[in-house]
């Protein structure tokens, strides 16, 4: 049951104490503090958060783009600019994602899942879009019930190009798919989303994949209609506009954007859409949590959205690194654990590239020789099925070949890509992925900034690349990201350069079935999570920067701006 409380009515709570909410000119709103309260009191009238609706339909229609004053992040680690960085196509996000699993590698607790349900053309997409800029996380989902159209028979077809076809029914809508992807990303999973063209009235073939999810908003005309969806709904929207707004919206939308003309439109509207908003989609109002008129116009109801789910996301924190230090340490090394025979070869490398005297050149070189030995090594670990071939001579030779059905490598940016011509070299026509993890300096914690996988990489055994691992944080996540696009545990080999013993117990606690395969394995971690004797920075050594004050062998160590 959501935790929101139910504010159509008389009085609301706000969540969050020392707040006074102000209600925009002319709303029935007010705040009172009692004596002796802890938290203010929202006194509505019914349809709360509500503002008038006179004026002339153009007046009514909100502009997008309001400025609301900055909030307090809850993920990102710049104290003066945005995280993002803005191009002339697209928007990057630069803030990472925190742990979403504990030290155990499961997740402790589902994303935040927000419903927005109204009716056709009401403002529901961009009061998501208002609710997203104004969180001001990267790590948000935006899934819409339109991509989840059922799939039209020939009949269907021609009914729908002659605007005959109820689009605006609960049966037009494929519930099963909607309710297993939302499951899917609320346990932290990547999912594969169908994309609905809706000249054709049909899915394109290509799907799109959506992951990473702290918080999710789902919108759509019937958000609150199946008794399951309604569940997984951790707060529940109803954006009430009216019904003559909502039909110049959907002329405006349909002809313009869908290519249908303005008789279609209305037909359409007066036969299906008006009916099925009196008989399936206002009667949900009462489901919701939180009544939102006005919709996108509504700035209140945005703003007190907005800092619920920042109380959410902070309830959700977790202090991952922390909890690594002090477990699994007295541990005799696990089963899992390779590590290459320390031949004198093998240990006049690591005297080479452990010295801190020791030029660029002979670093970088000395390493590749080392990686090359690693990803051979790990190699003899995938699995090998008898085969027989025929030999120029004519003759048979019982052999041995490869027995899955591909070899893709990860690198853990930016060290983990050094490996990267190594397992190349040796592996034909390798498929290769890259995970970004940086370290925020201010909470200590391993950060997701960006992930790029290969397609069906759940068919493969994946090669995760990492050049140190000293409390096992990182690589923990970079699991944890394979684990989420189904990878599964056995088919993922951690290969390393130098690990420390409390990453290589970190690791094989959490995932037991993960190989892990290692040149070296060093005793101790100081208080900086640097490994003991160690090799420094592996990245900064190799490619010649400025090593950053106090930062882990691990990973990067994120700007604090």
């Amino acid at each position: 049951m959501s935790s929101v409380a139910h504010c159509r009515w008389a009085s609301w709570t706000v969540p969050t104490p020392g707040l006074t909410w102000v209600a925009p000119t002319g709303a029935p709103l007010g705040v009172t503090r009692h004596q002796g309260d802890q938290q203010p009191q929202v006194k509505a009238k019914p349809h709360c958060l509500y503002s008038s609706n006179a004026g002339s339909l153009d007046r009514l229609l909100p502009t997008v783009g309001t400025r609301r004053s900055p909030r307090k992040r809850t993920t990102s680690q710049c104290k003066s600019e945005p995280p993002l960085l803005r191009t002339s196509k697209r928007t990057i996000y630069t803030a990472g994602r925190p742990p979403w699993y504990n030290e155990h590698g499961t997740q402790s607790k589902e994303a935040f899942a927000i419903g927005l349900g109204g009716g056709s053309a009401s403002g529901k997409t961009t009061v998501a879009r208002m609710i997203i800029e104004a969180l001001d996380v990267p790590w948000v989902v935006l899934l819409s019930m339109d991509s989840f159209y059922k799939v039209l028979t020939q009949q269907q077809q021609e009914q729908a190009a002659h605007n005959d076809f109820n689009f605006d029914h609960p049966d037009a809508f494929d519930f099963d798919l909607i309710i297993s992807t939302l499951k899917k990303l609320k346990q932290g999973r990547s999912v594969q989303v169908p994309i609905y063209d809706f000249t054709t009235h049909s899915r394109k073939k290509d799907w799109k994949t959506l992951y990473g999810a702290n918080v999710i908003i789902f919108e759509g005309i019937m958000a609150f209609a199946d008794k399951t969806l309604l569940e997984l709904l951790d707060m529940r929207i109803f954006v009430d506009t009216d019904s003559d707004i909502r039909l110049v919206r959907r002329l405006r939308r349909d002809i313009s954007e869908r290519g249908r003309d303005i008789e279609g439109v209305i037909k359409q509207y007066h036969k299906f859409v008006k009916p099925a908003f009196d008989q399936y989609i206002q009667p949900t109002m009462r489901l919701a949590d939180i009544v939102v008129p006005r919709g996108s116009g509504n700035t209140v109801a945005i703003d007190l959205i907005v800092q619920h789910v920042h109380s959410q996301l902070e309830e959700r924190e977790l202090s991952v690194r922390a909890a690594l230090a002090s477990a699994h340490q007295c541990h005799p090394l696990p089963q899992t654990l390779s590590v290459l025979k320390s031949t004198p070869q093998v240990r006049g490398m690591h005297t080479i590239i452990r010295d801190r005297e020791t030029s660029r050149d002979e670093f970088i070189f000395y390493s590749k020789r080392l990686m090359r030995l690693l990803i051979e090594h790990a190699l003899s670990f995938l699995p090998f099925q008898d085969c027989v071939v025929q030999t120029p001579q004519g003759q048979d030779y019982a052999g041995r070949c490869y027995a899955g059905k591909q070899i893709t490598g990860v690198s853990i940016l930016r060290a983990g890509e050094t490996m990267e011509p190594a397992l190349r070299a040796v592996c034909k026509d390798v498929r290769i992925g890259t995970i970004l993890i940086q370290t925020n300096q201010l909470t200590g914690e391993p950060e997701l900034h960006y992930l790029r996988l290969p397609k069906d990489i759940s068919d493969d055994h994946v090669i995760l690349m990492d050049c140190t691992v000293s409390t096992g944080a990182a690589a923990m996540m970079a699991v944890r990201v394979l684990l989420d696009h189904d990878v599964p545990e056995d088919k993922i080999f951690l290969l390393s350069l130098l690990m420390a013993e409390m990453g290589v117990h970190s690791v094989a606690y959490a995932f037991p079935r993960v190989r892990i395969i290692t040149t070296a394995v060093d005793k101790r971690v100081n208080d900086l999570f640097r490994i003991i004797p160690g090799i420094g920075n592996f990245g900064d050594r190799y490619f010649g920067t400025d090593a950053v004050p106090d930062g882990s062998d691990e990973e990067e160590v994120a700007s604090t701006g």
